[in-house]
């Protein structure tokens, strides 16, 4: 019987480790080819692992609880399969050496996932590189290194319990807790606060509710967020009478050719990546006293979940995009987020969000930014609304569309004058929008 080494998968470009959260498989247990096989957590997703072919769970090679790299044998299937390769004069290779390393697919459901969490980054810490001689720093224990101001030095002197020598998160922590010396000058706290007491509704009449797991780092990032960014909020009221009857008269034919509906968030989101052309500096993210600018344009739009819960899907490269690319990447992410079916790298690499408080008949909103971004524009409900008119013969007074537009920015890089012009163009963009155009 062949043995088949099942790999922990690669789940995004800056996902290095993994927790296993549960096997929902015992030893001995029959698997079939694509079937879960155990529940993992990183810290930007959590995903089930199905198995890379079909035989029998002869091995666990990890435990509940305990962190796992990329990369590593985290069971062992046995199968029927001839999976050894011929030998050199044709014949198979014997039945005891039939051993291959699979890796897992990557995972096929998402049971939670929050918008991407980077810890604060204290302004005196140095950058830690990928490299330092023979040793590599995941970006995971490079961004609790950046939050705790540890530098290259002191990483380098942590003795690595991974492959290698390699210092895992918990190396770190553990250094952090019972090794670290306290640094004077670092004045920020913890993004939440530890409570080690349990709560207790004393007269009975409160219900006390502990936060799942993706809720607390959803405040973890909001907290981190706020205390990273000192932000400011722009408004602006627009006019968008002529996309709202363009729109109307669109999305019965749209929808009986695609099979689909067409939204106002496709038309948020051109405008959106037109302006951030216009205004490449605020496609950017900080990093110290460093600013980089982004090439590409990837637009995050928050999405409420079922449970209540947020997530930011992300469209690559949106300028790039026609409005009938946007409707139909739009539609798909905010199907499969709903439906629990984003892959990890759906959520990553954004360089801009939008939420659209409107949804929720709100008129506009103050929104978090989500870092390491430095701007979030959230849209408000449209309505109807006496407005002034300019005609070549005079003003008059008409019914309108309207709404509001809301723009949270880094004021340590977005200034009052670049955060406006922006927020200006959007509104721009959407005012004129061309009714008679197809799509």
């Amino acid at each position: 019987m062949a043995k088949i080494e099942m790999i922990m998968p690669k789940m995004g470009e800056s996902v290095a480790e993994a927790t296993v959260l549960k096997w929902l498989k015992n030893v001995g247990d029959k698997i079939e080819a694509d079937e879960p096989v155990l529940e993992i957590a990183t810290d930007k997703v959590d995903s089930d692992v199905p198995s890379p072919a079909a035989g029998i769970l002869a091995q666990r090679m990890f435990e509940e609880g305990q962190v796992v790299q990329v990369g590593a044998i985290i069971a062992v299937i046995e199968t029927d399969a001839k999976v050894g390769a011929a030998s050199s004069n044709g014949s198979p290779a014997p039945a005891a050496k039939q051993e291959a390393k699979v890796e897992a697919a990557a995972p096929v459901m998402m049971k939670e996932a929050v918008v991407e969490a980077v810890p604060y980054v204290h302004a005196s810490a140095a950058v830690i590189p990928s490299h330092s001689g023979d040793r590599f720093y995941s970006p995971l224990v490079k961004n609790i290194a950046k939050q705790e101001n540890i530098s290259l030095d002191e990483l380098n002197a942590i003795n690595g319990s991974g492959d290698g020598g390699r210092v895992t998160k918990n190396d770190l922590l553990n250094y952090i807790k019972t090794g670290k010396k306290p640094v004077a000058a670092k004045v920020e706290q913890p993004v939440l606060e530890v409570i080690s007491k349990p709560s207790v509704s004393v007269s009975g009449d409160v219900e006390i509710i502990e936060m799942d797991r993706m809720r607390k780092l959803i405040a973890e990032h909001m907290v981190m967020s706020k205390r990273t960014s000192p932000h400011v909020t722009s408004y602006v009221e627009i006019d968008v009478t002529n996309m709202v009857q363009w729109r109307d008269k669109n999305k019965g034919p749209f929808e009986k050719r695609e099979k689909e509906k067409i939204t106002f968030t496709p038309l948020f989101l051109e405008a959106v990546a037109k302006a951030l052309r216009d205004f490449p500096m605020v496609n950017v993210s900080v990093e110290g006293t460093n600013i980089l600018v982004k090439k590409n344009i990837n637009i995050g739009m928050a999405t409420a979940l079922p449970s209540g819960n947020l997530i930011v899907p992300v469209i690559k490269k949106a300028d790039t995009l026609n409005l009938l690319g946007l409707t139909k990447a739009v539609n798909d992410l905010a199907n499969r987020a709903r439906n629990n079916k984003l892959s990890p790298d759906d959520i990553q690499g954004g360089t801009f969000t939008v939420t659209n408080v409107g949804t929720f008949g709100n008129s506009m909103g103050t929104p978090i930014i989500n870092q390491p971004q430095v701007a979030i524009l959230a849209t408000g409900s449209i309505k109807k609304k006496p407005a002034v008119i300019e005609t070549p013969q005079g003003d008059l007074i008409g019914i309108r569309h309207m709404m509001f537009l809301s723009l949270s920015y880094d004021h340590r890089v977005v200034d009052g004058a670049l955060g406006g012009s922006f927020l200006r163009r959007i509104g721009d963009y959407l005012e004129q929008f061309d009714p008679n155009r197809t799509i």
